[in-house]
Parts: C-alpha cells; structure tokens; sequence
C-alpha cells in the first residue's frame, strides 16, 4: 500500500478516535462540557484538510506532522500527567477498557500518521535535491 493512502488512513482513524474520546472525557467529567470544546472542531477540520485536501503537498505533510505529534501528546498526558486518569481514576469504572483502547489506539495511529508525514517531507527534499 502506498505511503500516502497509509497516511490518510491512519491520520482520519486518529481524527475518529480523538473525537470518540473527547466525547468519553465529557461524558466522564474529565472535561467541562462547554463552548470551550468546541475548539476541537476547527482543529479536526484543519487536520482533516492538511491529510485529504492537502494529500502529497508539502503543506499537507506539515499539517498532519504537527497534528500527529499533539494526537501523541494525548495519550501521554492521560497516563502520566498530572490527572493521570487512566491509571487512577478511570480503573475498574464502567467503560475503562474503551477509554484506556482509545488512547492506546490513538498514540498508535498518531506515531504511525507522524511517522508517514515525517517520510513523506523527505521524500519530497529528497527529490527536490535530486533535480
């Protein structure tokens, strides 16, 4: 499968579960429910335009590298940050084995988004210096 098809795909299953656990974080109380979530839709979107409107430009690599490199962050921040909700809080509650998946699911396809994002700018120097 090529690079590129790679990387939409793993950088719109990130897009998914991010929202699937941002949903999980408001519905648990992790996250006030307000205006202030609604930050995320504009963030989602430009992702999703860095990774499908942008697809093979060097923008649209640099969007999804950097989107990629937060969708990390996250999974981070809930196993070890200062709520470090995943280990504490969230164990042995009802739905804890979906909210701890999506973490792990999501610093997976987020490292994998980077990774191909990260290929895909050198590639394109690569080639440029070839010419």
């Amino acid at each position: 499968m090529k690079p590129d098809r790679l990387l939409t795909i793993a950088s719109v299953s990130t897009v998914l579960l991010l929202s699937l656990h941002l949903a999980d974080d408001i519905v648990r109380g992790y996250e006030k429910g307000g205006l202030a979530n609604l930050t995320a839709i504009p963030l989602m979107v430009a992702w999703l335009c860095g990774t499908l409107v942008l697809a093979g430009r060097r923008s649209g690599y640099v969007i999804t590298l950097l989107f990629s490199l937060l969708g990390v962050g996250v999974p981070i921040l809930h196993f070890k940050g200062a709520a470090g909700v995943a280990g504490g809080r969230i164990a042995g509650t009802s739905g804890a084995t979906f909210f701890v998946w999506t973490l792990l699911a999501m610093g997976v396809t987020a490292l994998l988004g980077f990774l191909l994002s990260a290929q895909g700018l050198w590639r394109g120097l690569r080639s440029r210096d070839a010419s």
